[in-house]
């Protein structure tokens, strides 16, 4: 996952908004979002899952959470004992609280990443890239691609403004067309103009590749866009679509059930 966008209670009638791309090497075997167990007894989540390392990018419980992990972008990465993917399902597993301590003493058995969980209430953000890992949530709009939350990279400013614009503008019953609105926005494929681009060691090919909110590539790029929203009334929606390589599309999958409690 590279690029997630997610609004906090900035909307009176979708209290949680997230959008997202996930991007990857196309030849890693993955299985498309749906619901699975977690790991503990009983709770499932609905997930994509890679079927490499085990794990997943986002997850979603079935009272709302959204619990979400990017790798941080630096050069020349080595193998980390855990899987980052793992994250999203501890962060759904124990509250912000336990989380921190559990991440603390561990967080440089992994790569560089950066994992939040939401929910309509607030959320919790930490990186074992900050100085002060371990942050709350409160409201607004938030940003997160390969970097700290909030990093302003151009595509993460470009995609939040979209989100901000289209939440004002967005009544109550069109959840359905805010979730096709935002996948729209999510294959924005417009590059960010060299003098914005960040330098985070890849080189100046790679950073304007990887620029835009959409990755268009042949072994590299953007595979998923998700989408999830948590009604003022309880009802959640997730919408994924899914795509091959030239951004060619593929599956579509949606999920739509009522929050208990």
């Amino acid at each position: 996952m590279c690029l997630i966008v997610f609004s906090v209670n900035q909307h009176p009638h979708f209290p949680l908004v997230v959008a997202a791309n996930r991007d990857e090497f196309f030849r890693r075997p993955t299985a498309a979002m749906d619901w699975w167990q977690s790991g503990v007894a009983g709770e499932e989540v609905l997930a994509g899952r890679d079927l490499l390392s085990g794990g997943t990018w986002l997850a979603v419980s079935g009272d709302g959470v959204v619990s979400a992990v990017t790798n941080v972008r630096e050069s020349g990465e080595a193998d980390a004992a855990r899987s980052r993917g793992e994250l999203p399902l501890l962060a759904q597993r124990h509250q912000p609280e336990a989380l921190t301590g559990i991440l603390l003493p561990d967080r440089d058995h992994y790569a560089g990443f950066n994992l939040v969980r939401v929910d309509s209430g607030g959320g919790w953000y930490f990186s074992n890239r900050d100085t002060h890992p371990g942050r709350q949530i409160h409201r607004g709009i938030f940003g997160l691609s390969n970097h700290l939350l909030q990093t302003p990279w151009p595509k993460l400013l470009r995609l939040r403004t979209s989100v901000s614009d289209l939440l004002r503008d967005t009544p109550a019953g069109h959840v359905d067309q805010l979730h096709e609105t935002l996948i729209g926005q999510l294959q924005d494929t417009t590059p960010a103009p060299d003098r914005q681009l960040p330098d985070t060691g890849v080189g100046i090919e790679t950073e304007r590749f990887l620029s835009s909110p959409f990755i268009n590539g042949e072994e590299y790029g953007t595979r998923a866009t998700t989408i999830v929203s948590v009604g003022q009334t309880g009802e959640i929606l997730v919408t994924e679509q899914s795509y091959g390589p030239n951004a060619e599309k593929s599956e579509r999958r949606q999920f739509r059930w009522q929050r208990t409690g």
